[in-house]
């Protein structure tokens, strides 16, 4: 398995550089790192009192990389799920906050291993993790995290259309939200054109 680093660093190289889109309730980020997590990190990075974008133009690769070991993985606890699990759960902490872990606890709930869906990974979230992936395998648990994962983004695109243009091209290709869930799932897994096309043909 990759180690945390590289783990962090993959998903500092998916994020890019300084964006603010208008349509990111994220507001403006770097590296991945939100302007919200640099005020709740008291990031003040030029020094005038108070964190806004442009202290977040300011954050440096390598402070991305240890925000995220730090608060997106050690924090949430996620060194203590099953080692197939951790790559694409940390990815999907950072990108969806504890969102991330719901969507982990609604798949073991749907496993026959019910648990509080609250976001937090505690003793029981971990051990039913583990149950699940004895009984059914690492590597099966973590492709079904994956898809659960690549629905979620589909269903916050149904809900919210000025997302859409996450999870879809214009021209009909599949968007960064759905090639970032593929990534962590085989390819015998991924959509295909017309898979993804008929999912999202309400959109049009």
């Amino acid at each position: 398995m990759k180690t945390v680093r590289e783990l962090a660093e993959e998903i500092v190289d998916r994020e890019g550089g300084y964006v603010n889109d208008p349509d990111d309730p994220g507001g403006p980020t770097k590296h991945g790192v939100t302007i919200h997590t640099a005020r709740r990190l008291g990031l003040d990075l030029d020094g005038d009192g108070d964190v806004d974008a442009q202290d977040v133009m300011m954050i440096t690769r390598r402070q991305a990389v240890r925000i995220f070991i730090d608060q997106y993985y050690r924090a949430p606890r996620i060194d203590r799920l099953p080692e197939a699990l951790q790559p694409s759960v940390f990815d999907m902490q950072v990108n969806a906050g504890s969102g991330a872990v719901r969507i982990l606890q609604d798949l073991l709930t749907d496993h026959g291993e019910p648990v509080a869906v609250d976001g937090i990974i505690g003793p029981m979230t971990a051990a039913a993790a583990f149950r699940a992936a004895d009984r059914i395998g690492d590597r099966e648990l973590a492709n079904a995290y994956g898809i659960a994962r690549r629905e979620w983004y589909y269903r916050l695109a149904d809900r919210r259309p000025p997302s859409r243009k996450y999870a879809t091209r214009r021209d009909g290709g599949k968007g960064g939200w759905i090639r970032r869930a593929e990534e962590f799932l085989p390819p015998e897994l991924h959509l295909t054109q017309a898979e993804h096309e008929a999912r999202t043909a309400g959109w049009r």
